[in-house]
């Protein structure tokens, strides 16, 4: 083409031209763990790429992590994906691959629960600090960053469950006047909404588990960072090496990827991402104002609305300000759990981000692990993934939960 294609045409056929062998449009799942070698040390290479092991490389992966890779810029700047058996494992390669005992790392105020633990009780007792800081205000972000020691400042934007907002390309700035690299969780925004590395940012971390595979079948994670070589690549700060190669070999070196069947899922996810954002957003936008006008409710939580405090970042750096919304009731935490004990078209579960819709508590389900820390979330706090559904239905059962919470 002569023009650069758009974003569901690089999610739809970046990764998956024509299986050469049958003509398949849509890429076969190579449920294999090793290959056939063509002589001692000659990997046969009819797919472009050589294969010896699954670990190391499955072109099924491949399939994947090309064109997740294509979607997470507008395409104009080569960049490279590595997808992981989770999220977590997905940010543990970060962890594992950017810091050593003594350095020092910032997260948000409000991070993901599973995240503040990772450096909590995994980090932090290997030797790596870390403070937090609101990452909505950059003079926060900018005293607690330690000039020299401070490897890269982590922020979510949306945060995780607040919905809090990030003006990624000013805390890139601050970062890297520092010396520190930036690491975005774009998870709740997607690559349809946001493009964290045409910001400023170095690492974009997903749990692909969520919007990118979007149907509530597969655990995945995922890591997008410039190719090595491209302008404005980044090296790792102790080996000087390219950090796309360091985090590609820490990927394989540490073994959490994703399987054939998993990557295929989501690859197959990843093709309705922009059509699935738009319905997401849409209807999440509804319910948050139904909220607003709910005198059960004492403060809507969404950045679609003009008075969230980050509204006006968030529609400059978003497509659309996504589908998740959180809200606080008015007669505190048992009119939270009631309220979430009582929908019918909501199901009661963790995770985000598929078809369905869901509610949770966070305080005693996401974000249990951070409960008695700065991070604790407020207890009469509720989050909602808003799904697929017919909004009028999810309006309905919202109206009727809230009801049964205020009796």
């Amino acid at each position: 083409m002569s023009r650069t294609p758009g974003f569901s045409t690089r999610a739809i056929h970046v990764g998956s031209e024509p299986d050469p062998a049958t003509g398949s449009v849509i890429p076969p799942i190579y449920q294999t763990s090793t290959y056939a070698q063509d002589g001692v040390g000659g990997l046969r290479t009819g797919l472009g790429v050589g294969y010896e092991y699954s670990r190391s490389g499955n072109p099924t992966r491949t399939a994947f992590e090309s064109a997740f890779a294509a979607v997470e810029t507008a395409g104009e700047e080569p960049t490279r994906a590595l997808s992981f058996a989770s999220g977590l494992a997905a940010e543990d390669a970060v962890v594992r691959t950017l810091t050593r005992p003594g350095d020092h790392v910032v997260l948000p105020g409000d991070a993901y629960g599973g995240t503040y633990r990772l450096f909590a009780r995994v980090a932090e007792p290997w030797g790596v600090a870390f403070d937090t800081a609101p990452s909505s205000d950059v003079d926060a972000v900018r005293a607690a960053v330690q000039p020299g020691r401070t490897r890269f400042v982590w922020v979510e934007t949306p945060t995780n469950p607040l919905l809090g907002i990030t003006d990624i390309a000013a805390v890139a700035a601050v970062a890297h006047e520092a010396g520190a690299l930036l690491v975005v969780d774009n998870t709740f925004a997607t690559p349809y909404l946001q493009n964290p590395l045409e910001l400023g940012a170095d690492v974009v971390v997903h749990s692909t588990t969520k919007y990118v595979g979007g149907h509530s079948d597969v655990v995945g994670g995922a890591l997008v960072v410039r190719a090595a070589g491209a302008a404005g690549a980044v090296t790792d700060p102790h080996t000087s090496e390219p950090l796309a190669d360091r985090l590609a070999w820490h990927q394989n070196a540490m073994g959490a990827v994703s399987g054939p069947f998993d990557a295929w899922l989501t690859l197959r996810g990843l093709k309705t991402l922009a059509v699935r954002m738009e319905r997401h957003s849409a209807s999440a936008a509804q319910v948050a104002q139904f909220l607003v006008d709910h005198p059960a409710v004492s403060d809507v939580l969404y950045p679609g609305l003009p008075g969230h405090p980050g509204h006006d970042v968030a529609a400059r750096q978003m497509r659309l300000p996504g589908g998740m919304v959180s809200f606080r009731l008015r007669r505190g935490r048992d009119a939270a759990l009631k309220t979430c004990a009582s929908t019918g078209v909501f199901t009661l579960a963790e995770s985000l981000g598929g078809i369905e819709s869901l509610i949770e508590h966070p305080g005693a389900m996401t974000h249990a692990s951070v409960a008695g820390s700065p991070l604790e979330v407020p207890d009469d706090l509720v989050r909602l993934s808003v799904g697929l559904e017919d909004v009028d239905d999810l309006l309905a059962d919202l109206d009727a939960a809230l009801a049964a919470a205020s009796a």
